[in-house]
């Protein structure tokens, strides 16, 4: 059995972090942790390295996702200090990127940007990023409440993934109704050669039991940590 990578999320929304449930974005609100005392993104970020010394921070700019009318430089000055405060944390960014231009904002980060198929407006423009950005680029295969957002092409054919690869489950993320194992197995079988991270509905170990038996190489949590259902001692047993 292989180790299941476990990789934190922090969910931005002007400045603050919220807490993401079920996709249902204009309800969301700021994080209320016994982890933390506030929802400063610092001090998030403090309190998940004080649980296990992750290597990877996943990162969804929310105002970007949304189109929201906001300064891009209040995240990025955000995810900048989140850099100098822990360098050893590679971070996996979301901003919500649609083409080469709004890739090209965040270039001189050092961060993995995060396609989302919701935002892909074309192959096209999603692999002119790819070809900017080399071994910067994670997919993310969107699936909403009303079912997968985006070109077809991602789902037929594995053809055009990057190496590492999200399965996004909005209607399972901070639900904790368990993971979508239909979806993650079939896919799962689809891509040898590749690395698919699950993203929503894993809540405890039991969980990560099953995607260590789906093969899935890792998975993005956030409600598990601040309930605490995945804890330092999970963590460390499973050596993630």
């Amino acid at each position: 059995m292989h180790i299941v990578r476990i990789i934190p999320v922090i969910d931005l929304l002007d400045g603050v972090v919220v807490h993401a449930k079920q996709g249902q974005r204009k309800h969301y609100q700021p994080i209320v942790s016994p982890l933390s005392a506030s929802s400063n993104p610092l001090d998030i970020v403090k309190a998940f390295v004080e649980i296990y010394p992750f290597e990877t921070l996943y990162i969804a700019d929310l105002n970007a996702i949304q189109r929201l009318d906001s300064d891009v430089g209040i995240h990025q000055s955000i995810i900048d200090d989140i850099q100098q405060a822990f360098p050893q944390l590679s971070i996996w960014l979301d901003a919500g990127v649609r083409h080469l231009e709004e890739a090209q904002q965040w270039q001189s980060m050092n961060v993995s940007l995060v396609l989302g198929t919701e935002c892909i407006q074309s192959l096209t423009s999603y692999l002119a990023i790819l070809n900017a950005m080399p071994g910067r680029t994670v997919l993310s295969l969107d699936f909403m409440p009303s079912g997968y957002q985006g070109l077809e092409i991602f789902l037929q054919s594995t053809e055009y993934w990057p190496q590492d690869v999200i399965v996004m489950t909005l209607n399972h993320v901070g639900a904790q109704q368990g993971v979508a194992i239909e979806l993650l197995s079939l896919l799962s079988q689809r891509s040898q050669h590749h690395h698919l991270y699950a993203a929503g509905g894993v809540s405890n170990m039991e969980d990560i039991k099953l995607l260590e038996r789906l093969g899935i190489h890792g998975a993005l949590i956030a409600t598990a940590l601040h309930t605490q259902q995945i804890n330092t001692a999970i963590l460390e047993a499973i050596g993630a």
